[in-house]
């Protein structure tokens, strides 16, 4: 599902909502996720799951076209981790 999919089944959920009060409600939201995550902190949604950000260490890597090496810098990058509902849901038999 893209952005604008999520913007459309919101707008027909909730009919009294125009498309533009849709669409910055999610821009919004994904946005203060965003921003905490910026900021070294973590965003938990009860049921769904848990966003936070992991630290790469510094590394010589590969350029996969011309096989040169290259070095990369360490970075945080987001990680996600599924509730448990979230979990049960997804491996239903």
């Amino acid at each position: 599902m893209i952005r604008s999919e999520l913007v459309q089944l919101l707008v027909q959920d909730n009919p009294g909502l125009s498309i533009r009060e849709v669409e910055k409600i999610v821009s919004v939201f994904f946005d203060e996720i965003t921003d905490r995550l910026s900021e070294d902190g973590r965003v938990e949604l009860r049921g769904f799951g848990a966003f936070s950000t992991r630290a790469r260490d510094a590394r010589t890597g590969r350029n996969p076209r011309t096989g040169e090496t290259v070095d990369v810098d360490a970075k945080r990058v987001p990680y996600f981790k599924p509730g448990k509902e979230m979990r049960g849901r997804l491996n239903v038999d």
